[in-house]
């Protein structure tokens, strides 16, 4: 495998994907370097969102494609925003409007952990098992006071577990160690080892 598509128009998830599969020596394309449009997240689960998208991707372009859906979950909302956190943000005025809104949801709670959650899918072909799922999680807390200029959506109110501020604080560098991104994408690439020929 010398290219995957990564089904995903955000600059900052690509650039992230990137560097944590550059060692692997694969070309990760956006879905715009490929002309990949959007497709409805119609799934009930994380896991059926990015199978959805994964799918429509491998079959827009014959390559094999990458997809994740994440979320925030807020364990005293709940768990939400989570399977809903991008449209929960969007419709609360985007980054960092959102931020005041989970700070005043929170206001009467004590209970502030939270965590965030990714389910990966990679699809190699056009059979039903042409496929495997990969998952990531990292707990933490919300903050009312966002901090830093790194990451991007809630990363500026998430404080990962063992660390002092929010993960936006931290360098590239240490947020792919310990992201529930980074984990879900360190077993895309145990799995990419042992999987090489995926595709040919």
């Amino acid at each position: 495998m010398e290219k995957i598509v990564l089904a995903s128009h955000n600059p900052h998830k690509i650039r992230e994907v990137r560097a944590i599969l550059a060692p692997l020596k694969i070309e990760v394309l956006g879905a715009t370097d490929v002309g990949v449009p959007d497709v409805a997240e119609t799934g009930k689960t994380f896991a059926e969102n990015a199978l959805i998208k994964a799918r429509h991707a491998h079959q827009a372009t014959g390559l094999p494609a990458l997809s994740d859906d994440s979320g925030l979950c807020i364990c005293a909302l709940n768990n939400a925003p989570g399977l809903f956190s991008a449209r929960f943000a969007a419709q609360n005025g985007g980054y960092p409007a959102v931020f005041e809104v989970i700070k005043h949801l929170l206001r009467d709670k004590t209970d502030k952990s939270a965590f965030f959650f990714c389910q990966m899918a990679l699809v190699w072909g056009n059979k039903e098992k042409d496929y495997a799922l990969f998952e990531g999680q990292i707990d933490g807390t919300i903050t009312d006071y966002p901090q830093g200029l790194e990451g991007f959506g809630y990363d500026p109110i998430f404080i990962p577990q063992g660390f002092g501020a929010p993960i936006a604080t931290l360098p590239a560098s240490i947020k792919n160690t310990l992201s529930h991104r980074a984990k879900a994408l360190a077993a895309v690439v145990t799995f990419l080892k042992t999987h090489s020929a995926l595709g040919k």
